[in-house]
């Protein structure tokens, strides 16, 4: 089993550790045995078996399904699988370069994001921009998406926005795992806490864990550092973030533009 599918499983038997007992997944390729179960939202019982689905191999050895994100995008639909679907104007996807070597991952869309169906297009968005143009790269040449695709808003009133709640990111985070799996970076930065708890399974602080090299299933390198949204609340720690992103650039061979 690669470790995606390693990942996903993981995934999934947290949640129901939690008292999540249903997640959505695409239909794979029929499996058999008795894996953990869960329901696809619609009360059909799918297996972890199923997420066991038939691999394929690449020239350079490597196992993939062949997944594009169009594939993912139809799959996803008018999404209607949590409660965000009731108040949401726009599904933002994701945005960028299908073969990105680099994926920049927030926790989910905002206002303007919810208005435009774009990843990071608000002032936080805009910050982000001029960040990946700092390293000397174009939003073009990376790939930006969020755990959830539906705007987060505090009861639901869609006035003030707040981070994805566990039933919202086990029923749209297996979609991103799939686009990471379908672009397969080589780097991640995971922008603020929730997006860096749920890519490294951690519950260490962004303060804390930032800054330091780790792994996503021991495969893609992944740098956690501050949301765009806190540096623009406190430009102090703009720095820090920068030393992130310079890291980043060694790793990737880029050099900043002069």
């Amino acid at each position: 089993m690669t470790a995606d599918r390693k990942r996903l499983l993981a995934t999934a038997e947290y949640y129901q550790s939690i008292g999540i007992d249903w997640l959505h997944v695409a239909p794979l390729a029929a499996g058999s045995g008795s894996g953990l179960a869960v329901s696809d939202g619609r009360g059909q019982p799918e297996t972890m078996d199923k997420l066991r689905e038939p691999e394929t191999s690449t020239e350079s050895g490597a196992t993939t399904r062949g997944e594009t994100l169009e594939d993912i995008q139809t799959d996803l639909g008018d999404c209607q699988r949590c409660k965000l679907a009731g108040t949401r104007t726009k599904i933002a996807f994701g945005e960028g370069n299908p073969r990105a070597r680099l994926m920049f991952i927030g926790e989910g869309p905002g206002k303007d994001e919810d208005l435009q169906g774009r990843p990071f297009v608000g002032k936080a968005g805009q910050l982000l921009t001029k960040m990946i143009e700092a390293m000397g790269l174009k939003r073009e040449d990376v790939y930006i998406a969020n755990i959830v695709k539906c705007r987060p808003t505090v009861d639901l009133r869609f006035q003030k926005d707040r981070p994805p709640e566990p039933d919202e990111t086990a029923a749209c985070s297996p979609f991103l795992l799939r686009q990471i799996r379908a672009i397969g970076p080589e780097v991640i930065v995971t922008l603020g806490a929730p997006s860096t708890r749920f890519v490294l399974n951690t519950a260490e602080g962004i303060t804390k864990i930032r800054g330091r090299w780790h792994k996503f299933d021991g495969g893609i390198k992944v740098m956690p550092t501050f949301h765009p949204a806190y540096l623009l609340r406190d430009p102090n720690q703009k720095k820090f973030a920068w030393e992130d992103l310079k890291a980043v650039m060694r790793e990737l061979g880029l050099k900043a533009p002069q």
